[in-house]
């Protein structure tokens, strides 16, 4: 198994949105940096938002006609090398020359194109993997075109498909009239697509795939249940031996507080006077009292109620009766705005709400706080609490998704790397939140703590490792 290619709709650091950007910017890399004789690439949109120093380096490869049912539509290949690996990018002007990413009206076409491009773009540049590993809805009709059609031609015959799903929530549903005029798909592949009368392509790509992760195992497990499974928790169950879960890594050179060049100190897990500066420093430039005693719990997110902040409003004000105080960066729900917005003018120098999002500010914040709430109603892996760590803030999260699979409870033998509950419970959290609290009173504990929460491998090169071994077994099966 020496060819490996990644597709998906957004890679970090050259258009991204959100959590699979940073995958696709890190798993690639770490996977060549582990295996050097592997020829590893990547594919993505040639979108507007690509900035102009990286459109520079790119070379153009040619252009092909792309078949997308009674279309042919024109695409340009652009490529350039980065840490070892060749990103491709697919360039049609009427499809990806647009203000923003998602949320077009027609990204059900914009996908399905960009989907039958990267099957057509392996013939134009003579490259035919021997993984092909998709990422999420937008690339999920690549798998079921790969599986239903193009491996009939020689060149695709024996290509490994990889569905990876990052977050169930979205699956690319649309209305049964497109499976001919928009996806390009036959009468007899409404079988495989078809879930609850609707087209629904990750269904479909779960069904083609030769095997299907997600970013934590216990995410893997929870979406085969209906609590979590958004539907399709049936078909996942059906499809539960070819199911595995991985968790995501983080990029442990841009997250180190040791050569931050984004903190005013730096410092790391055998010197932390940096990391009580940085506090001060924080206090002060977010208008908390700068009180090096009194512990700061942070979030940082987006402001949705599957990231339990319907517990944090619930018990807000009797967290603030205790000596500690409280900062937010994040946007999200008006309701949501608004209550913390009330809570600063009721709460001045004890807690700072901050609306907006600044990945700088976010690091500052990252570290100066003592403790990361996290309580998420659910969370397919999350990074913020390993980024967390990174910096020496104590995890406390809920017990679901990649939270509970990288975050174990602390105990008195000083076991764990932060604190968990796990009922979707406002006073649950708030219980939890107090056991940290005391703990940090008690300093020698707190220090040991930090120092170990500090040195956990959340690592690409943990999860490059576990990737290559489920490629591997794709192929052991056939001997």
């Amino acid at each position: 198994m020496k060819k490996i290619l990644y597709a998906g709709s957004e890679v970090m650091p050259f258009a991204a949105t959100g959590g699979l950007g940073d995958v696709l910017g890190s798993l690639p890399a770490a996977v060549k940096q582990k295996e050097p004789d592997c020829d590893v690439r990547v594919v993505m949109p040639y979108y507007t938002q690509i900035k102009p120093e990286w459109r520079e380096k790119m070379t153009f490869v040619k252009h092909m006609m792309v078949p997308l049912a009674w279309r042919k539509l024109y695409c340009g290949i652009y490529s350039l090398e980065k840490d070892g690996v060749i990103f491709y990018f697919l360039e049609n002007e009427y499809y990806f020359n647009r203000s923003s990413l998602y949320g077009c009206f027609d990204d059900a076409e914009r996908f399905a194109f960009f989907s039958v491009a990267v099957l057509e773009m392996m013939r134009a540049v003579n490259f035919y993997p021997d993984v092909f590993h998709a990422n999420d809805w937008q690339t999920a009709l690549a798998v079921i075109k790969l599986k239903r059609s193009y491996t009939m031609r020689p060149q695709y015959f024996g290509i490994k498909a990889i569905y990876t799903i990052h977050n169930i929530e979205y699956q690319g549903v649309y209305g049964m009239e497109m499976l001919e005029d928009i996806f390009d798909l036959a009468g007899m592949d409404s079988q495989i697509v078809e879930w609850d009368g609707a087209i629904n392509l990750t269904k479909g790509a779960v069904v083609c795939a030769d095997y299907i992760t997600t970013v934590s195992p216990n995410y893997a497990r929870e979406i085969q249940t209906e609590a979590y499974g958004c539907g399709l928790q049936n078909i996942l169950r059906q499809n539960s031996y070819k199911i595995g879960g991985i968790v995501n890594g983080i990029d442990m050179t841009y997250y180190n507080p040791k050569e931050d060049p984004d903190l005013p100190y730096s410092y790391y897990w055998r010197a932390l006077s940096g990391k009580k500066k940085n506090k001060a420093e924080m206090q002060e430039k977010f208008g908390l009292e700068v009180k090096p005693d009194v512990p700061v719990i942070a979030m940082i997110s987006r402001m949705a109620s599957h990231k339990g902040f319907d517990l944090v409003l619930a018990t807000f004000n009797e967290l603030m009766k205790d000596d500690v105080q409280f900062i937010l960066l994040g946007t999200g729900e008006t309701a949501y705005e608004d209550f913390f917005s009330t809570m600063a003018k009721r709460y001045p120098g004890k807690a700072s709400i901050n609306l907006k999002y600044d990945r700088a500010l976010s690091k500052l914040i990252y570290a100066g706080a003592d403790i990361f709430l996290m309580p998420s109603k659910s969370e397919a892996c999350g990074l913020s609490q390993m980024i967390a760590s990174r910096y020496g803030a104590v995890p406390v999260v809920r017990e679901t998704g990649g939270l509970y699979d990288t975050i174990k409870p602390y105990g008195f033998d000083g076991s764990g790397n932060g604190f968990t509950f796990a009922a979707y419970n406002a006073h649950d959290m708030l219980y939890v939140l107090r056991e940290a609290i005391e703990l940090y009173g008690d300093t020698d504990k707190w220090q040991k703590l930090v120092r170990k929460v500090m040195r956990v491998d959340f690592s690409w090169d943990v999860s490059a490792k576990e990737y290559m071994s489920c490629y591997e077994r794709l192929f052991e099966t056939e001997e």
